[in-house]
């Protein structure tokens, strides 16, 4: 245990999130995903939901900046313009931890492509269908050159 960091993010997911460099990415995703199989690092967060490890993660992690898009999340069916009860969760989180920062819904096989080519993917134990969401990562600016 540490202070100030979320006891749901353990040493694995820790150490990748510190790894990872600016622009690289990072899903998570729900029970249901074959995540095993599309993986290239694999982190598994068994017995909690999707929407407390976005919130833990994002306590942490920074949002690209640079880019126009930095956060997608799943589409129902594959439909962008469907929007599932957990996809108003991610953003509300979102716009919370990454303020003026939009989740952009991707097609299935998009969001697929996207995550395949992830530097991680971390396997929640979500059952709701659909609850998945990828991270660009960012950089934290030095305190003389913040961004205002």
């Amino acid at each position: 245990m540490l202070i100030g960091i979320p006891a749901l993010l353990g040493p694995e997911l820790l150490a990748t999130l510190r790894a990872m460099g600016h622009g690289d990415e990072i899903a998570l995703v729900d029970g249901n995903y074959p995540a095993q199989e599309q993986a290239r690092r694999l982190i598994r967060t068994d017995g909690h939901a999707l929407i407390p490890v976005l919130d833990a993660i994002l306590t942490l992690l920074p949002v690209d900046d640079v880019v126009p898009e930095a956060l997608f999340r799943a589409s129902v069916k594959g439909d962008p313009s469907l929007a599932a009860p957990v996809h108003h969760e991610m953003e509300a989180i979102c716009a919370k931890r990454a303020p003026g920062r939009k989740v952009v819904a991707l097609a299935g096989a998009d969001f697929y492509a996207r995550v395949r080519s992830a530097h991680a993917i971390v396997a929640t134990s979500e059952p709701r269908l659909y609850a998945n969401i990828i991270i660009r990562k960012g950089v934290i600016y030095p305190p003389e050159t913040r961004k205002p």
